[in-house]
C-alpha cells in the first residue's frame, strides 16, 4: 500500500491565506474523496501535490520520501499526475496520439506507428474499457473523452492520480462508465484523490472524505459513517437544503410556445408550452437533444422547421439579437467561452444584454452601467471586490451569477438556463436556485435544463422527458417523483420498471 501524506501545508497569496497547516493523508487501494466549497484550498492543495504550486510551508512526502516540484512534467515524472476539469484532447487527433502526444515513439525519426498503437491499448487495457487507439477523438462520447484523459495521465505509470471533477460534462449512465474504470485504478495501487461537487457521487465511488473549509482541514470520514448532512456540516456548517416552495405557483398565462421545431440530427417535432412563473425542467440522456433545443428556440443556431411564439407573437427566424429585444435570455452550457468575457471587468459582464439600456446613443452611459451592474451584485449577493475586478478571477458559483444578472439587467419575461449548476458547490447552487424561484415569483417564466436529475425534481414545477431529439415523456408532480423513477423514464423505460 502506498500513502501521500501532507504535513502542516501553507500557502499564502497577496492578501489571502488559500491554506493553513493541512496535514492529511491519502492511501492506495481507495478512491480518496477531496471535497470543499470553491474557495475552500481544494484547488490550491492538488497543484502543490502536482507541482503547479509551490507550498510556502509544510511538506509532503510519497511513501516517506519528501517531495518538491518546480512543475507537473517534474511531478509526472515522479510518480504525480492530475487529470483537469476542462479537457485538453486534440479532436482530430487520434486516441493513441492524445495519449502520447509530445512523446510519440520514433523509428529512424518517424512515427513508429505499430509500437504507438501496442502502448495505446496497454493503457487502455489498465482502465477496462474498449477503445480502440486509432480512433480520432472527435468520434468518441464524451466519457470516452474524460477515459482518454486519465490514460494520457496512466501513461506516465503514476503512483498518485488527481480526477478533477471527472464527470463534470458527463450524463448518468456515462458517469457510471467512468467509475467502473475509476474502481479497476484502485486496485492497481494507485493513490486515486477524487475532487467533485456532486455529493450524490460520494456513496458510489468514495471510501472516504477528506473536507477542506476556509484554507484549513474541516474533517476526514469513511463513507459508511458520514451522509449527505454531514459532509454539508464540514463544508459549510450549517446550510439549508431547500425544495421548491409550496407556495410558488405557476399562472395560467402561456408566454412560451415551441411547435413542431426541428433540427436534422439533433432534435425533431419539438412541441411544448411554458407558462408565466413556471420552471420548467427538461431531462435526458446526454445527446438527447437539449442544449440544442435551448439554443434554437434563442436562435443562437439554425433550425429546419418550427416555429417559437413569445407572449403571442411568432418567430419563425430568430437570433439572439432579436430574442433578447423579446424578453429571452439563455445562460449557456459553458460559462467561462459563452457566457462571460473573461478578461472583461464583472460590470461589463453584467451589462452586456442590456446595452440598449446603457448608452447615450454609439457612446457608453458609464454612470448607468456601474448603477447597473451594482444593483446586480447587491441583489444576486455577488462576491467581489468591486465591479471593476476581472470576471476571471470569481469562483464558480460567483460566475454563474454575473451571468445570470448579465440577463435580469435586461428585464426579461423568459430565462433559458442551460446546466446552470455545474461546477459549482452545494451552497451556490441553492443560491441559483432560490434565485430562479424569486424570479418566479414576480413572473419571469424558466425552462431548467440539467444533467443532475434530483436538481430537477428539487426546483421544477414539472419536467419534460427528452429521447433521441424528441419529447417523450412529461412529469407533472416532481415532489412525489423518485430519482430512480425519473432516470427510469430518461432511459427509456418506465416508472414502475
Amino acid at each position: 500500500m502506498s500513502i501521500l501524506t501532507t504535513d502542516n501545508i501553507s500557502k499564502q497569496y497577496p492578501g489571502t491565506q488559500a491554506l493553513d497547516s493541512v496535514s492529511v493523508s491519502f492511501a492506495s487501494g481507495k478512491v480518496n474523496a477531496l471535497l470543499g466549497k470553491n474557495g475552500s484550498g481544494k484547488s490550491t492543495l492538488s497543484k502543490i501535490i502536482s507541482g503547479a504550486e509551490r507550498a510556502s510551508s509544510g511538506t509532503f512526502s510519497l511513501d516517506g520520501e519528501v517531495m518538491s516540484f518546480t512543475s507537473p512534467a517534474e511531478a509526472a515524472e515522479r510518480g504525480i499526475a492530475m487529470v483537469y476539469q476542462e479537457m485538453s484532447l486534440v479532436a482530430g487527433l487520434t486516441v493513441a496520439e492524445n495519449i502520447f502526444l509530445g512523446r510519440l515513439p520514433l523509428k529512424r525519426k518517424l512515427v513508429d506507428w505499430k509500437e504507438l498503437w501496442s502502448h495505446a491499448k496497454a493503457v487502455i487495457d489498465r482502465m477496462g474499457v474498449s477503445i480502440d487507439p486509432r480512433t480520432p477523438v472527435y468520434r468518441l462520447a464524451m466519457w470516452q473523452q474524460q477515459v482518454v484523459e486519465i490514460c494520457k495521465a496512466l501513461s506516465f505509470n503514476p503512483k498518485v492520480l488527481i480526477l478533477d471533477e471527472p464527470t463534470s460534462a458527463l450524463a448518468q449512465n456515462e458517469v457510471q462508465r467512468l467509475f467502473e474504470a475509476v474502481r479497476l485504478l484502485k486496485e492497481q495501487d494507485i493513490i486515486i484523490i477524487y475532487i467533485t461537487h456532486k455529493l450524490q457521487e460520494l456513496p458510489q465511488i468514495a471510501d472516504n472524505v477528506t473536507v477542506l473549509r476556509d484554507g484549513m482541514l474541516s474533517g476526514t470520514a469513511d463513507m459508511d459513517s458520514i451522509d449527505r448532512r454531514g459532509i454539508i456540516n464540514l463544508m459549510f456548517g450549517e446550510v439549508e437544503i431547500k425544495d421548491r416552495p409550496s407556495d410558488l405557483e405557476a399562472s395560467d398565462e402561456v408566454v412560451l410556445e415551441v411547435r413542431g421545431l426541428s433540427r436534422k440530427g439533433w432534435y425533431d417535432d419539438v412541441n411544448f408550452s411554458l407558462k408565466k412563473g413556471e420552471v420548467l425542467g427538461i431531462a435526458g440522456m446526454l445527446g438527447s437533444g437539449r442544449t440544442e433545443l435551448l439554443r434554437g428556440i434563442f436562435g443562437a443556431d439554425p433550425v429546419d422547421g418550427g416555429t417559437v411564439i413569445v407572449e403571442g407573437k411568432e418567430y419563425q427566424s430568430r437570433d439572439p439579437s432579436k430574442m433578447n429585444r423579446a424578453g429571452v435570455g439563455l445562460t449557456p452550457e459553458d460559462r467561462r467561452r459563452e457566457g462571460l468575457i473573461m478578461k472583461h471587468s464583472v460590470m461589463d459582464n453584467l451589462c452586456y444584454a442590456s446595452m440598449d439600456k446603457t448608452r447615450n446613443g454609439w457612446l457608453e452611459d458609464k454612470p448607468k452601467r456601474r448603477l447597473f451592474a451594482r444593483h446586480q451584485v447587491d441583489a444576486l449577493d455577488i462576491k467581489v471586490p468591486g465591479i471593476n475586478t476581472l470576471s476571471s478571477t470569481l469562483s464558480g458559483g460567483n460566475q454563474q451569477k454575473v451571468v445570470v444578472g448579465n440577463w435580469l439587467n435586461n428585464t426579461p419575461r423568459i430565462i433559458l438556463y442551460d446546466e446552470p449548476s455545474r461546477g459549482i458547490d452545494v451552497n451556490a447552487k441553492q443560491q441559483i436556485f432560490e434565485i430562479m424561484w424569486e424570479q418566479a415569483r414576480e413572473g419571469i417564466a424558466t425552462v431548467f435544463v440539467s444533467t443532475e436529475l434530483e436538481e430537477l425534481l428539487e426546483v421544477c414545477h414539472r419536467i419534460l422527458i427528452m429521447r433521441h431529439g424528441k419529447i417523450e415523456d412529461e412529469i407533472t408532480d416532481p415532489a412525489s417523483t423518485s430519482i430512480e423513477e425519473l432516470y427510469t423514464i430518461c432511459m427509456g423505460g418506465q416508472s414502475d420498471d
